[in-house]
Order: C-alpha cells, then structure tokens, then sequence
C-alpha cells in the first residue's frame, strides 16, 4: 500500500510472533545479562513474545522487575520440560535494523487479581512506590516525588504551573 516504506536495505515486520517463557531464553543464553539474552534471541527469532517477566528466575533473578500492582507474574503458566514457569505477562521484542538493537513493541499481558496481587506481593513485589507517594503527598507530577533526568521542556511547563519537578 506504501511503495516508499519499502526499502530492500530493511525487512518488513515479520509475520509470525514466537512465544518464548523468560525462564527458556535463560536456559539457551544462561551466561549473558539480560537485554543480551534478548539480543540474541532476536537474531534467532525476529519477533518475540517474552513470558513471564517479572518472575524469578533458576539463577535467582528475574528477567525484568514487574510492580506488583500490575503485570500478573507469578500465576502458574505452562510447564515445559517438566519445569512449572510462571506468569502471564510479557513484551513484544522485534529486531531494528536501524538501530540494530532489540526494539520493545509493547509490555502487557494478563493484569493482576485481587488474589495474584496478594501472593505478588508476598513474594517480594510492590506497589508503584513513587504514584502512591503523589497520591498521599497530593502532588501532580511523578517527578515532584521521583528523582530522574527530566527533559527541560517538561521542566519549564511544570514550573509555570507551579510544579517543581526534582
């Protein structure tokens, strides 16, 4: 439908999504760092789902923090190789031939329940510390509450609103 988007040097979005558990990348890839595991996985596979972010993992890690309020990490999944995984949340991973680097498409997955949320909880999770933080201390930006690198732009809108961002 758009000839000009097509451009030999760069592969269309591949059409099939492979879906891949956290805990199988670590087993293929056990001696990289995570967004290294990601890398490679991409140059097998040019399109992923990753299962089960946020759940630890054999080498007593997880692939990826998840808050506890949110992405539904710790429900049971699938077993493989006679190995229970867990969670049920995930991202899309594509390969950029631009930047040549992993791409995250998108985070999502299943959310938490009332019962997940309690046993995440347990398990060491969270509640997004610094949005209860605005919540209580009645403030309207995450940054009144959060310390980060703020673009100066945002800075200044904030500032004619009376909003100081740290």
């Amino acid at each position: 439908m758009f000839p000009k988007l097509k451009d030999p040097r760069y592969p269309e979005l591949p059409e099939e999504l492979v879906f891949l558990h956290a805990e199988e990348i670590l087993q293929m890839f056990p001696d990289l760092p995570r967004k290294q595991r990601e890398t490679q996985i991409l140059q097998k596979y040019p399109a992923v789902f990753i299962v089960g972010i946020g759940y630890v993992l054999d080498d007593g890690y997880p692939h990826e923090m998840r808050a506890a309020d949110y992405d539904d990490w710790i429900t049971p999944s699938v077993v493989k190789n006679g190995k229970q995984m867990h969670g049920l949340n995930g991202d899309i991973l594509v390969w950029n031939p631009i930047t040549k680097r992993r791409h995250e498409l998108s985070s999502m997955g299943i959310r938490v329940t009332k019962d997940s949320l309690v046993q995440q909880l347990k398990a060491g999770g969270g509640i997004g510390q610094s949005r209860t933080t605005m919540l209580l201390l009645k403030k309207a930006h995450l940054g009144e509450v959060s310390v980060t690198v703020w673009p100066k732009q945002l800075k200044d809108i904030c500032e004619k609103k009376n909003i100081f961002v740290l």
